[in-house]
């Protein structure tokens, strides 16, 4: 493992100093701009492929920065799960960068600067192996995305802007009083050590411990846009400009990607007095949340806003998954993942397209001319109609499938069958009417808006719609081998079903 002693570091190190000579040199070329946050980009699928074989065996690949061992300092953890998350990151956001670079960057200033440190917070988040780290990159994602969710300015986004920064300032305080709470009791942040240590929590702490517990679910339960903690979503993903919309997509995963695991190395089956913590409250949120979200995606009144609820209804169905609590639930989620955001990230980039191709109509649901290129666009929303709602034979059929299998053992089987399947039929007749009318229904427009004028009507180029095709590509590549990749999720659950694996690592020492 020598050659690979540096590995963990270089998701995090990369993008960050990539930030720092981008800012260096804003008064440059935007061609030169372009090509650095590019390659910087591009840079991480090698690396996190490279991160994801070498922890496929179920090897724990520990960086301690500084060369402070564990618990006393620092340090980057790279399993299976955190790998998954590297690799799903690493490959949207070049196709984002890849839709961005073709104008959307040059509607504001610093773009390339904050997509690159939000690249750094994500992969921050998800290699951490310390909880008050994690509270540092989640504050990273917050300046960097505010910075990106205002890009090009606008009413509309400062408004929105203005709700998501608060909230979630609301949130990293609840996170602060969370982390003092588990520091006071057990004298440590590293995960591993918390893990030890909360599992003999004396009863006179118990009460402390559980509180910080589900102080920690809210904050995770806000960023992941959790009932009743999502209606900060939908504003702020329809306003903003579209390749920050289908970055954010993977914005809510790191909530998810927290609840499961916090929860799953700190109050697992082996904590002790803490034990299962989330079991009467994750499950059954989910369901809800997939619920309003579908309900949402059935009442959008624009395709921008649809994909928002889809975002919301995905994440329903993402943390039910994680719920369920099972080797073969988690799996499910785990293999829907990257899926629900492939599909929401094209969903956003599609729906700019479109948008543009409609001029004053956009994306409203509003029929009127045929738009320009219209059997493209409507070709590609109806593949991203079929992943989104999880149709077969893609990707989101075989994950919905997963999941509800993995229920059937479940006491909440009855709930889980009809809620999935309900949002699901709902969902696929609310994107067939969206569909029917930009597509089918052109004629005249007599609504409030004006007629168009030809040159307002920009069509779609190969440029644009590349970046699209690319992340449906993904979607089918998820289909193609869902074997393999099916296989890896069920060995990432059971390794996060295992703690003491990565406990031992991180500590360097066995543990009772």
């Amino acid at each position: 493992m020598t050659g690979f002693i540096h590995l963990p570091i270089l998701p995090v190190v990369l993008p960050l100093l990539s930030g720092i000579m981008l800012l260096a040199l804003r008064n440059r070329s935007q061609s030169l701009q372009r090509g650095i946050s590019m390659l910087a980009t591009l840079a991480l699928v090698p690396l996190a492929i490279t991160l994801l074989q070498t922890a496929s065996d179920g090897t724990h690949l520990i960086y301690a920065l500084g060369n402070w061992v564990a618990p006393y300092g620092i340090v980057l953890v790279v399993d299976r799960l955190a790998a998954w998350m590297l690799l799903t990151t690493a490959l949207l956001a070049a196709f984002v960068l890849l839709y961005a670079i073709r104008g959307s960057d040059t509607e504001g200033r610093h773009f390339h600067v904050l997509f690159q440190l939000q690249l750094f917070g994500l992969n921050g988040a998800f290699l951490t192996g310390d909880l008050f780290n994690l509270f540092v990159f989640f504050e990273i994602l917050l300046l960097a995305s505010y910075g990106l969710l205002l890009h090009g300015g606008g009413r509309n986004r400062v408004k929105a802007g203005l709700h998501y920064v608060v909230i979630n300032l609301v949130g990293s305080t609840l996170f602060l009083f969370a982390v003092g709470t588990l520091y006071g009791v057990t004298g440590t942040l590293n995960m591993a050590d918390l893990a030890v240590k909360l599992a003999q929590t004396p009863p006179e702490n118990l009460a402390l411990v559980q509180s910080a517990g589900l102080l920690l679910f809210a904050v995770f339960a806000l960023k992941a846009a959790l009932l009743p903690l999502y209606l900060w979503l939908p504003a702020a993903y329809t306003h903003t400009s579209a390749p920050v919309a289908a970055l954010f997509a993977i914005m809510t995963k790191v909530g998810a990607y927290s609840v499961l695991r916090v929860y799953s190395l700190m109050f697992g089956d082996a904590a002790g007095p803490v034990a299962n913590l989330l079991d009467a409250w994750l499950a059954p949120l989910a369901l809800v949340t997939l619920v309003l979200g579908t309900l949402g995606v059935l009442a959008s009144t624009s395709l921008r806003q649809q994909a928002a609820y889809l975002v919301v209804a995905s994440i329903g169905t993402l943390l039910l998954a994680f719920g369920l609590g099972t080797v073969d639930s988690v799996a499910a989620g785990l293999y829907y993942l990257p899926h629900t955001t492939f599909g929401a990230a094209a969903l956003f980039l599609l729906a700019d397209s479109i948008s543009r191709a409609r001029g004053p109509l956009a994306d409203h649901f509003e029929s009127g001319p045929a738009m320009p290129g219209a059997r493209v666009l409507g070709g590609l929303f109806f593949v991203v109609a079929m992943a989104t709602t999880g149709l077969p034979p893609l990707a989101g059929f075989i994950g919905k499938f997963m999941l509800l299998k993995a229920a059937i053992a479940s006491p909440l089987m009855v709930w889980v069958w009809s809620v999935v399947l309900a949002t699901g039929l709902v969902g696929m007749t609310a994107l067939a009417r969206s569909g029917s009318l930009l597509f089918y229904r052109t004629h005249s427009v007599t609504s409030p808006h004006t007629e168009p004028e030809p040159d307002s009507l920009i069509p779609p180029t190969v440029a644009t719609l590349m970046p699209v095709a690319c992340l449906l590509l993904l979607i089918i590549g998820l289909t193609v081998w869902a074997g393999p990749i099916s296989s890896y999720a069920t060995a990432t659950a059971a390794q996060l079903h295992a703690p003491q694996q990565y406990i031992e690592a991180v500590l360097g020492m066995d543990t009772p």
